[in-house]
């Protein structure tokens, strides 16, 4: 079993919707795909879409990821064979899980190969779980099992451990173990060769800086959503000293 591509969610309140779609495509320099019911897709020009859009009627939203695969019920009976549970059901996919509780899906592959390019100085690039302590490291071991083919490390800092794809795949995933214990949730992330030059760029299409830390600047979007501008290089991912 091999995941072929990656998406990540952008999930923000139904009735904010139209201001995630108008920031995100802006930040992704992106178009819009028509509405497939709460699902917009964010269309890279000359590239493979890896980032999509949700509009969710209960609770604030935040983050999840997609596994497009070529079986999905072989992907479905590893994760649950490794701890995860079965949310939802639907015709061709599913909606899982993890044994913390975060929300991931199984879908078809449909022969997406080509990652989309840096836009701005940035990439989406990355989902990052934010963990209670008493679920972390189980978690660690959920996910490094069920993507057996990806590199699974240990972070720049003790409360991080990075799971980075094959080459090809736009999505990789961050574990943090938050500092309390609260329900897991997770963000996104975006890879930036000028962390500040990002920041005034994402200010004036209306994001407010929330929090500095030490490789990160935490920010808020116009739809209420948090996520994370990174010091990593926006090609590869890594932080500067690591590659």
């Amino acid at each position: 079993m091999s995941i072929r591509w990656t998406y990540a969610f952008v999930d923000r309140p139904a009735e904010r919707a139209d201001r995630a779609h108008e920031f995100w495509t802006a930040v992704t320099d992106t178009r819009l795909s028509p509405p497939r019911g709460e699902f917009v897709t964010l269309l890279p020009s000359g590239a493979d879409p890896c980032v999509k859009v949700q509009g969710v009627e209960a609770g604030p939203g935040g983050a999840h990821l997609d596994f497009s695969v070529d079986d999905v019920p072989e992907f479905v009976k590893s994760a649950l064979r490794l701890g995860a549970t079965i949310a939802a059901e639907h015709d061709g996919w599913a909606v899982l899980r993890s044994p913390a509780g975060q929300l991931f899906c199984a879908v078809p592959w449909h022969g997406e190969s080509v990652r989309p390019p840096v836009a701005h100085g940035s990439r989406l690039d990355q989902v990052c779980l934010d963990l209670p302590p008493s679920a972390y490291a189980a978690e660690v071991t959920f996910w490094s099992a069920l993507l057996a083919d990806w590199a699974s490390r240990p972070g720049s800092l003790p409360e991080f451990h990075v799971l980075v794809p094959p080459p090809g795949l736009p999505v990789r995933i961050l574990l943090q173990r938050l500092g309390e214990e609260r329900a897991a949730s997770a963000h996104l992330d975006l890879a930036c060769a000028d962390i500040e030059a990002t920041r005034a760029r994402h200010e004036a299409l209306g994001a407010e800086t929330v929090a500095h830390g030490t490789h990160w600047t935490v920010m808020r979007d116009p739809a209420g959503g948090t996520y994370c501008l990174t010091g990593r290089d926006p090609e590869t991912g890594g932080l500067p000293s690591a590659g």
